[in-house]
């Protein structure tokens, strides 16, 4: 167990012999002047959990040195909080060098991560996990957080407050699974052990109780087998460390609860552990223990030649010891042995200066499986789909970044803010325009690094980019964010040739005077179920206009009206059409006609633009297209007005967004009725829980266009409606 020290804040020298333990020379003054730093830095400061930061900063260097952390790595620990308080990285790189001033700003980078651990959902927490060790680049990092939660546990076992159960829960779902797959097998107990204690103090207590009731005989009991299991070994040739193995609470009550076992039932509570010299001599020793005592079936585990998911080798056995009692005996070599205690810590020396190339080499082969460690594969037990999808990834291809509200999302490396938006919601990626990472803005392109906050910036309406889909230009790399693009783009084609199919077919009955003939029986006539589907196949060219007038004059539509004579010349030309009465101001007889880009209604200010072979088509003076046709043309613009004594019926497009709902159509469709509004045409479109309406119909004036508007907007459901 890690000795807890609690030090004065004005001896720092009292303090350096625990964090230096097994240093000398220039290690032992790095730790010095780390602490000389630290003292006055930290004079005062509590953690949030009331904590002074200094004592907190020597227990956790004193839990790195248990595990043997390098010096690097334990002067970060005792700078932990530094960054905060010091102000800036570059001071710490001035005053001990780049290591351990990176791995200070790291260890202050995981510590911010508390406040996303805070009351997660379950299904975050395994994200979490990949996301803590995603996040850095030295694993030092992490097993300084490790020895950090370990030292606020022990604080909280002396101090008692009402939220350190909330800190037991984050712990056994977050650090002490991080412990555990990092094999620091001293820092993983006492982590399960002091939560257990918190969260189930009466079940803690009485599994302390049963252990203690026997103790004295207990250990006399572990004395005579050890004694005389170290007669049968020296006998066989094999020289061998014998100790009884401490059993810890957590992990008694954990195979209680999985394998329905009474306490009185587990072979386990009496416990040696043999070190032996070599791998061959494992086997020899379990020979000898095998042949001592009886072994007890199904209870032989080979960690040796199947190790565990985080390195962990070792041979375990059961046997009925001496008196008929049942005895746990676990045997590995000294190198098995430093590996299970320390984990992953233990392979740091490697990396000591004037180190051989074969120690090197294997420095290397550590690294190699610390990375296929860190993939998590079987960390969690849940058979969920998202569950085994998250196991499935792999650090190296996944970043993970948080959202203003602290909600954690996975991508696939590389990706940008529009992934990061898609990934939320697709409206939301289709309104994308702009991006901060961590408050500051950047350019849609810019790849994200786990850890970074992201915020979007949203246009009211409009849709992606085509740039976004090119390769070259970086703007998206995850799959659902080019599926979401594409299927965007190809609803616009669509909607375009249904457009265009409509302007055909409203063409047509205008043409056979059948302006007022239903669209859904004209569709149905033509095996259509839908308007939408005719409109497209007119467009297509899959119906042709014969087809379409054959259909009309099946539903008794009236013959064309013959045309009127026209008018005596005159200055202003009235509108031959009988949309409603426009003058052309300086033009005899012109033929005129309302476009249908923005169908203009009385009192619209209104201009003309000659086109060719068509008169003048008549446009809202705000209409887009007008302003492209006069970039191009502008001696073709003409003035135009309304004839106040002229009345009719003018065409006008209605564009709603709704939330979609049953009854949504039914219910604007009444209120649209109840103003004697005359509706030609409806298309509609449901997208991400989402209606977009167009509604065609006809008006009299502005104020019954108005009144239409003010009715659909006040049907529940309708976000916006505005002129198409």
């Amino acid at each position: 167990m890690v000795s807890v020290v609690q030090l004065r804040p004005q001896n720092s020298a009292a303090a350096l012999e625990p964090i230096a333990a097994g240093l000398d020379g220039a290690d032992r003054a790095l730790l010095e002047r780390a602490l000389e730093f630290a003292q006055p830095l930290y004079a005062g400061q509590v953690l949030s959990t009331g904590e002074p930061v200094w004592s907190h900063a020597l227990g956790l260097a004193a839990s790195l040195a248990a595990i043997g952390l390098d010096p690097p790595g334990r002067a970060a620990g005792v700078l932990f909080a530094a960054p905060k308080y010091a102000g800036a990285v570059d001071v710490l790189r001035e005053k001990f060098g780049d290591d351990v001033a990176v791995l200070a700003a790291g260890v202050e980078k995981l510590y911010q991560l508390r406040v996303l651990t805070r009351g997660t959902p379950q299904q975050q927490i395994e994200v979490l996990r990949q996301m803590v060790l995603g996040m850095v680049d030295d694993i030092r990092m992490v097993l300084i957080r490790l020895a950090s939660r370990t030292q606020t546990l022990r604080w909280y076992a002396k101090n008692p407050r009402p939220d350190r159960a909330g800190y037991a829960r984050e712990t056994l779902d977050i650090y002490a699974p991080l412990a555990n797959r990092l094999g620091v097998w001293q820092l993983k107990w006492e982590l399960e052990d002091l939560s257990f204690r918190f969260l189930e103090p009466e079940t803690y207590k009485k599994i302390a109780q049963m252990l203690d009731e026997k103790r004295a005989e207990r250990e006399q009991y572990i004395q005579d087998a050890m004694a005389l299991l170290a007669r049968e070994l020296r006998a066989a040739g094999v020289e061998a460390a014998i100790a009884g193995r401490p059993k810890h609470i957590y992990s008694i009550w954990n195979k209680m609860r999985t394998k329905g076992l009474d306490f009185s039932e587990l072979y386990d509570v009496r416990a040696l552990r043999l070190i032996v010299g070599s791998a061959r001599e494992c086997y020899a020793a379990l020979g000898v223990a095998h042949d001592l005592w009886q072994p007890i079936p199904k209870e032989f585990d080979d960690y040796i030649s199947r190790p565990k998911g985080n390195d962990y080798q070792s041979l375990h056995t059961a046997v009925i010891g001496p008196g008929g009692r049942t005895l746990e005996v676990q045997i590995r070599t000294s190198e098995m042995h430093r590996h299970a205690e320390f984990g992953v810590a233990a392979h740091w020396r490697y990396k000591e200066h004037g180190a051989s190339t074969r120690a090197q080499g294997r420095f290397e082969d550590k690294i190699a499986w610390l990375r296929q460690l860190l993939a998590w594969r079987d960390e969690v037990t849940d058979g969920s789909k998202w569950a085994q999808k998250t196991r499935q990834a792999a650090l190296d291809d996944t970043v993970y970044v948080v959202t203003p509200q602290g909600k954690v999302v996975d991508l696939p490396s590389g990706s940008t803010p529009v992934d990061f938006a898609y990934a939320l919601h697709t409206d939301l990626g289709h309104r994308c325009r702009g991006a901060k990472l961590d408050g500051h803005i950047v350019p849609l392109e810019t790849p994200l690094k786990s850890g970074q906050r992201v915020e979007i910036t949203v246009a009211k309406s409009g849709g992606p980019s085509r740039d976004w889909l090119s390769a070259e230009r970086g703007f998206v790399k995850s799959p659902r964010a080019r599926q979401k693009i594409r299927q965007w783009f190809n609803s616009q084609v669509l909607s375009e040739t249904v457009a265009a199919g409509r302007a055909t077919v409203e063409k047509e009955l205008k043409r056979e005077g059948a302006s007022q003939a239903k669209l859904e029986t004209l569709a149905a006539r033509l095996g259509f179920s839908r308007q939408d589907d005719l409109f497209a196949a007119v467009a297509r060219d899959e119906v042709n206009l014969r087809q379409l007038q054959s259909a009309l004059r099946g539903m008794g539509a009236a013959s064309p009206a013959p045309t009127p004579a026209p008018a005596q010349p005159q200055r202003r030309a009235r509108q031959a059409s009988g949309k409603g009465g426009v003058l052309v101001v300086g033009v005899d007889r012109l033929l005129t006609q309302l476009s249908k880009c923005c169908k203009p209604v009385p009192p619209d200010p209104v201009r003309g633009f000659v086109s060719r072979g068509k008169g003048v088509s008549i446009h809202r003076e705000d209409c887009p297209s007008l302003k492209r046709l006069a970039e191009r043309h502008p001696e073709r613009l003409i003035d135009a007005q309304w004839d106040g004594s002229a009345g009719g019926a003018y065409a006008v497009d209605m564009v709603v967004t709704a939330g979609d709902r049953p009854g949504l159509l039914r219910d604007i469709g009444d209120a649209l009725a109840r103003e004697r509004i005359n509706v030609t045409a409806v298309r509609t479109q449901s997208r991400d829980e989402l209606a977009f309406m167009r509604f065609s119909f006809n008006v009299g004036d502005l104020a019954q266009l108005k009144r239409a508007f003010a009715v659909v907007k006040e049907v529940p459901g309708v976000i916006r409606a505005a002129r198409g």
